[in-house]
């Protein structure tokens, strides 16, 4: 575990493909090509790469001596959500970047998130020839179902559990999840309801997780959770009982709920953010054009899906982390002990 080291350790960092590429005066995606044998590549710039490697004795990963042998040049992509934002804008990164070094991209998407259904998607895969694959699958069940599966070509997943069981993978869900929390509790908020994501996600897990880590260390309600599917619909019936519930403020579990939290509270005559302030997560593209223009927690998605085909490639030896990013727009606003009745419900307020 690399998290064992310490900067005292005597043994010399192995050359990463970074290092060649210095050496080598390339970029690190020239030297990807010259591990994979690109025809493309010049002989003179070919040496140069291969008398870096050399002088650094650089050694590739198991993975890109796997690809490097392999003439398909083709990448699969095991998905189960391609239709959630999230997940879509991933796979469409992978898709550029695998194109970008000469390689072409095939996806699966399993019919169902049980063992045959996951086996059946990576068989198809691997008899297409695929070199490597990327698993573009955040389901808890999906990632169960890799855990028993004997996978012959190298492949690599964007969410991991780790051995505590709180997950893991270049996105730092629980960070995001924190930062919107706290957002709220900076403005004066302490009644602060979570709208989560379907309980098989992974990724919906560690917002919850994010949410109660930060309500407890103020002392909060951690109780405050309603569960939702990812749509508006979802978001929307969630609100309302949230509501009820006494909430003064609301951190969705994705874009898309907390539209339907600001459809809601429209419904129940509470303004946002006056009376309800309101968070999500994601930023998608239209977020900025709700109304009010929504808070929210931006991820570089795309750069999360840049990075599984650099590690793929042999071009990286780890997936590093992709901090999230808080964005701040009208939906939320400073708690005014005021705009609220002892029961929760908000007051009436005439101009």
């Amino acid at each position: 575990m690399t998290d064992a080291l310490t900067r005292d350790d005597p043994r010399p960092r192995p050359a990463s493909v970074f290092d060649v590429a210095k050496l080598a005066g390339v970029s690190h995606q020239t030297v990807s090509r010259v591990l994979n044998e690109h025809p493309s590549l010049r002989a003179s710039t070919r040496q140069k790469v291969l008398d870096a490697m050399r002088e650094l004795n650089y050694r590739p990963n198991a993975a890109a001596r796997a690809l490097s042998s392999s003439r398909s040049r083709m990448i699969g992509i095991l998905s189960t959500s391609s239709g959630e934002y999230g997940p879509a804008t991933i796979v469409t990164a992978i898709e550029a970047a695998a194109r970008s070094r000469g390689y072409s991209v095939s996806i699966a998407n399993a019919d169902g998130l049980d063992l045959r259904s996951i086996d059946e998607a990576v068989s198809h895969l691997a008899e297409l020839s695929a070199e490597g694959l990327v698993v573009v699958a955040p389901q808890l069940q999906v990632l169960d179902a890799l855990s028993r599966l004997t996978i012959t070509i190298p492949f690599i997943t964007l969410q991991a559990v780790s051995s505590d069981g709180s997950g893991g993978g270049p996105l730092d869900q629980v960070v995001g999840a924190r930062l919107a929390t706290a957002h709220l509790i900076a403005l004066g908020h302490t009644r602060i309801g979570h709208i989560a994501g379907p309980a098989d996600w992974l990724d919906a897990n560690l917002r919850l997780t994010g949410f109660r880590d930060e309500t407890a260390c103020h002392g909060l309600d951690q109780t405050l959770v309603v569960a939702g599917d990812w749509s508006a619909a979802s978001g929307h019936r969630a609100a309302l009982e949230l509501l009820d519930r006494g909430v003064t403020a609301i951190f969705a579990g994705n874009d898309q709920m907390a539209l339907g939290a600001l459809s809601a509270a429209a419904a129940a005559g509470v303004d946002v953010p006056g009376h309800l302030s309101v968070v999500g997560f994601d930023d998608l593209p239209e977020a900025a054009f709700y109304l009010p223009a929504l808070t929210t927690v931006r991820q570089d998605l795309a750069e999360a899906g840049r990075q599984s085909v650099a590690l793929l490639l042999g071009e990286t030896d780890a997936l590093p982390s992709v901090h999230p990013e808080l964005i701040v727009r009208s939906s939320t606003a400073e708690f005014r002990s005021g705009n609220h009745r002892p029961n929760g419900h908000p007051m009436s307020y005439t101009a």
